[in-house]
C-alpha cells in the first residue's frame, strides 16, 4: 500500500443542486469547469478520484414532507440525481452511494458505499489514501460533513476552497463552515496552489 497517498473527492455535484435544480445551491455549476481541471491533474498523478452523490428513494425522513428538512431532490434514477452533464467523471472513478437509507440523512460520503458495497473509509484504506482533496457542494452542508468525517478517520484533509459553493440557509453559513474545518485541522487550497507529484499532493500555501 502506497504511503502518503492522496486521492479526490469530488461531492454532489448533480443536477438538483445547480441553478435549475430541485435544491440549487447558488453558483453550484461555477465547480465543474473547476472540479474537472482537479480531475484531470489527479489522474495525471496517478491518484485516485471518487464522486460522490444523493441518492434518495422517493420518501425518506429527510425530505420534509416525512419530517426532515429539505425537499424532494436527488430521487434515485431521476435526471436530478444524475451528475451535472459537463462533470468530466472518468471511467475508472469510484462512485460513492449515499442517502438510499430512508433512515438517515447522510451528508457525509463517509455514509456511502462503493458499487461493491464497500464502505467509502474501508475502499479509501485499501487504496492507500492518507490525504484526501475535497471539493463540491454544499460547502456548509456534505462538504463539511465529509471532511469532518475525513479528520476523525485520521486522514489529513485539503478543502479545495475554489471548487465548493454553500447553500448559505443562514447568512455566513459556509464561512463558518470553513472556519469549523481549519480549526479541525483541514488545509485549505486552490489551483493555483497545488502541485501533484510522483504519487502525491501537496499545497504550496
Amino acid at each position: 500500500m502506497a504511503e502518503g497517498r492522496a486521492g479526490l473527492l469530488v461531492v454532489d455535484v448533480q443536477n438538483d443542486f445547480v441553478p435549475g435544480g430541485a435544491l440549487p445551491v447558488p453558483e453550484g455549476d461555477r465547480v465543474v469547469p473547476v472540479l474537472n481541471e482537479y480531475t484531470r491533474r489527479f489522474r495525471a498523478a496517478g491518484l485516485p478520484v471518487y464522486f460522490s452523490r444523493d441518492w434518495h428513494p422517493e420518501r425518506t425522513k429527510h425530505f420534509k414532507e416525512y419530517g426532515g428538512t429539505w425537499p424532494p431532490h436527488c430521487i434515485q434514477g431521476t435526471r436530478g440525481a444524475e451528475f451535472h452533464p459537463e462533470l468530466e467523471v472518468p471511467p475508472d472513478a469510484v462512485i460513492i452511494t449515499k442517502g438510499a437509507d430512508p433512515e438517515e440523512d447522510a451528508y457525509s460520503a463517509f455514509q456511502g458505499r462503493t458499487p461493491e458495497g464497500e464502505p467509502f473509509a474501508e475502499r479509501l484504506r485499501r487504496d492507500g489514501v492518507t490525504h484526501l482533496y475535497v471539493g463540491g457542494l454544499a460547502t456548509d452542508y456534505c462538504v463539511r460533513a465529509s471532511a469532518l468525517d475525513a479528520l476523525k478517520q485520521g486522514l489529513r484533509v485539503t478543502v479545495l476552497l475554489d471548487a465548493v459553493r454553500g447553500v448559505d440557509v443562514q447568512p455566513g453559513d459556509s464561512e463558518r463552515a470553513l472556519a469549523e474545518l481549519r480549526e479541525a485541522g483541514a488545509d485549505t487550497a486552490t489551483l493555483d496552489s497545488l502541485r501533484l507529484e510522483e504519487g502525491a499532493a501537496q499545497s504550496t500555501s
